[in-house]
């Protein structure tokens, strides 16, 4: 079993690792599978994510256990929030690769294309002319529209927000320990993320339906989708972690001084808001 020896936290052996290697690796092979038109490619994806949601389920159990039975210092503390926040950090460089793609295709290529550099112009696509938003050069004709702001993105920004303020009450509350305070709020939250993301889904299908904006329409369609999607992904993970967290309350796992595990999930879900208004901004706005 885990221990402290000398103040510092010394694990026991687990073969999580090596599944969640194991589950990783079959996900992506799957997924590349499954993007060349391999049948097979959907089984191997399941089977990936099944994998990888058995190690995460089975560590992070660990982990709660070992932390509920006090196994934990005040130095295992200070690491595990220099994880979360080497984790943040990782994340804000993931989005900020996709918002620099956004940025150069705007500011960069679509001037570039139309004539901005007459010699890149005439030599690539002579007399493109071009305006954000495109679908490129090579889809110029395409019949779109573009997602605008009203009403469904600002509604899911107001829910957003609004989750954001639910979680600091809920977190106050236990800095309180006013537990059913605490739980109402956290219920508030997670129920906030499920309506986020139910939106997020009817707003794809209006897309698809109604807007012939899809993954495939040029620069636009791409990074809309990248951006929009790769959000929605963490806001369900956020989601999930809030749930947990929301139940971990329900069975007082967590005191006043000490709930390291409830301050990480909300660090989490504020860099989701956060985020989120960088895409109504530069996304569905500008």
């Amino acid at each position: 079993m885990a221990q402290a020896e000398g103040g510092y936290y010394v694990p026991h052996g687990s073969n999580w690792p090596i599944i969640g290697s194991v589950g990783m690796t079959t996900l992506v092979v799957g997924i590349a599978m499954y993007l060349e038109g391999m049948g097979i490619g959907t089984w191997v994806l399941g089977a990936g994510a099944l994998i990888t949601a058995w190690m995460v389920i089975g560590w992070f159990g660990d982990v709660i256990r070992e932390s509920v039975k006090g196994l934990y210092s005040d130095q295992v503390d200070r690491s595990l929030r220099w994880g979360m926040i080497w984790f943040i950090f990782s994340e804000i460089m993931f989005f900020a690769a996709f918002f620099g793609a956004l940025f150069y295709a705007r500011t960069l290529s679509v001037p570039w294309l139309s004539g901005e550099d007459p010699a890149t112009s005439r030599l690539l696509w002579d007399s493109m002319a071009l305006n954000w938003p495109t679908a490129g050069p090579g889809n110029a004709a395409m019949d779109f529209q573009p997602m605008g702001p009203w009403p469904l993105p600002t509604i899911n920004t107001l829910i957003l927000l609004t989750s954001g303020l639910t979680l600091t009450v809920a977190h106050h509350a236990l800095k309180e320990g006013n537990r059913a305070k605490l739980i109402t709020f956290m219920w508030m939250t997670v129920a906030l993320g499920v309506i986020f993301t139910g939106f997020q889904g009817y707003e794809y299908y209006e897309a698809y339906a109604h807007l012939n904006l899809r993954l495939e329409t040029g620069i636009y369609g791409s990074t809309f989708f990248m951006l929009t999607g790769f959000h929605g992904m963490h806001v369900v993970i956020g989601t999930i972690l809030l749930l947990v967290i929301t139940l971990r309350c329900m069975k007082g796992h967590f005191r006043p001084d000490s709930h390291f595990g409830f301050e990480g999930a909300a660090w989490y879900w504020h860099f989701v808001d956060v985020v989120w208004l960088g895409l109504y901004i530069f996304v569905y706005i500008l």
